[in-house]
């Protein structure tokens, strides 16, 4: 009785494995024609041709004419002040790893 039961079994889980199978192709088939139907309803825009002359360039125009400003530079005093203070406090004694022995 048992070899019966478990032909069932075998034979419903093919078919539920077959039907879901199915099922996800046919979702995969509707997903992809419909991004293909999206795809066509969007047009792109014509860019306009381009003329055969360049524009006309006026004097002082929108182009800064000053140099280009530089990059700040602190007076030798706070780089003195800020070469001498470490980034950050020192380590608790706890902390502190004892020295790596050489090899």
């Amino acid at each position: 009785m048992a070899s019966i039961n478990s032909k069932r079994t075998l034979r419903r889980d093919l078919w539920l494995a077959g039907g879901l199978l199915g099922l996800g192709a046919l979702v995969a088939i509707i997903s992809l024609t419909e991004i293909k139907a999206n795809h066509l309803d969007q047009m792109a825009q014509a860019t306009p041709e381009p003329s055969a002359t360049p524009a006309e360039s006026k004097p002082g125009g929108t182009r800064p004419t000053t140099p280009a400003p530089e990059p700040a530079r602190p007076d030798p005093a706070a780089q003195q002040e800020g070469a001498n203070k470490p980034a950050l406090p020192p380590a608790p004694a706890e902390k502190v790893a004892p020295p790596m022995e050489k090899k």
